[in-house]
């Protein structure tokens, strides 16, 4: 496949120019080889999966988080020169969706998460620089806090009664913080399914009555590169795999 095909085919399937604010400078971050033959998928651009890329012989990338925000680098030293140099050597293309990937209502992180723990009739939620990213609605039944944590499986930190009985929820992946709590109390949800969960979110969810489920940034964000993965190799059969680099945090 062209690698300009490609990146067209992203641009507009993952809607990218609905997110012109977005500090990640979403998209072709880096241009590698004309043709891909391989995809790498990760959540985090760096040294360790460009690696993977060159030992899978992969010359395409695909990340959430990627290498270049708002006007940085200003300056190509350290390790943003290594990461560039190993990505120029072996010509591998790194393609970036940061806030896209979040809101994306079929690939998104958070669309992801809300099928994976049941929730239907999902309405977009948090607004943030004027767009949502995330996610509210109804489980399609109630189940307990315990239960939903299995369900989404991994490690976490829950807030909150283990046998609360829960019938809404918000989702907002990453680090959504206390932005994202506000919003998912507005709603009146029983729940908030996020990433990271600091200091300052402990005494407001438990004042507002909130029960909040924290997966970790890094897994609750391998969701939406994993599915962009797949619908690149239903769409074009696309060789590819996700690098799993986790920071557990």
């Amino acid at each position: 496949m062209k690698r300009d095909e490609l990146v067209s085919y992203l641009n507009k399937r993952l809607n990218l120019s609905a997110f012109a604010g977005d500090v990640s400078n979403n998209g072709l971050q880096v241009e590698g080889a004309d043709e891909v033959s391989k995809i790498i998928v990760g959540v985090d651009g760096c040294m360790e999966l460009f690696q993977r890329a060159v030992d899978e012989n992969a010359p395409f990338i695909i990340v959430h988080h990627g290498i270049s925000w708002g006007s940085e680098p200003r300056r190509f030293s350290g390790i943003t020169a290594k990461r560039l140099k190993l990505l120029f050597q072996h010509n591998i293309s790194l393609y970036a969706c940061h806030l896209p990937l979040d809101a994306h209502p079929e690939l998104g992180n958070n669309a992801q998460l809300c099928g994976e723990a049941g929730i239907i009739d999902k309405v977009p939620c948090c607004n943030y620089h004027g767009l949502n990213i995330g996610f509210a609605g109804n489980f399609a039944g109630p189940l307990t806090l315990k239960e939903l944590a299995e369900r989404l499986g991994g490690a976490h930190t829950m807030l909150g009664d283990p046998a609360r009985l829960l019938k809404s929820a918000a989702v907002v992946s990453g680090g959504g913080g206390n932005d994202a709590l506000d919003d998912a109390v507005s709603r009146n949800a029983d729940v908030l399914i996020t990433g990271e969960l600091s200091h300052e979110m402990f005494h407001s969810a438990q004042e507002n009555d909130i029960a909040v489920l924290a997966l970790g940034h890094y897994a609750s964000e391998t969701r939406g590169v994993r599915a962009v993965l797949k619908d690149l190799q239903n769409n074009f059969d696309l060789p590819g795999s996700f690098a799993d680099i986790p920071t557990g945090l």
